[in-house]
């Protein structure tokens, strides 16, 4: 079994001053944190691999093609292998969970 905390994961996340921290990468799936603070631009791009995103806290919209909806803890949104994608409108800071499948490359 592999379990991790919310708050150390955002901890190590911090100190590696990045956006993003994969914690769990498997033959079919990677897991990780993605941070963007109140105000902030979202820099993604397409990813060759489906996503799922759920937010863990924050308060944010998000397009994804051509739809967009507001999302806050406990929203779960899917995007589709190549399709663009932004959070933007961060009014709280944002913490998101992503699963990537197959694992991001």
């Amino acid at each position: 079994m592999k379990a991790f905390r919310l708050d150390e994961l955002e901890a190590e996340r911090a100190a590696n001053d990045g956006a993003y921290l994969q914690f769990l990468r498997e033959r079919n799936m990677s897991v990780g944190l993605y941070a963007l603070d109140a105000g902030e631009s979202d820099p993604q791009q397409p990813h060759r691999e489906d996503e799922v995103y759920f937010v863990v806290s924050g308060r944010a919209s998000i397009t994804v093609g051509m739809e967009t909806t507001q999302v806050g803890r406990g929203s779960v949104v899917y995007v589709p292998a190549g399709v663009p994608h932004k959070f933007h409108h961060i009014s709280e800071d944002l913490r998101v969970m992503v699963v990537f499948s197959p694992p991001e490359s």
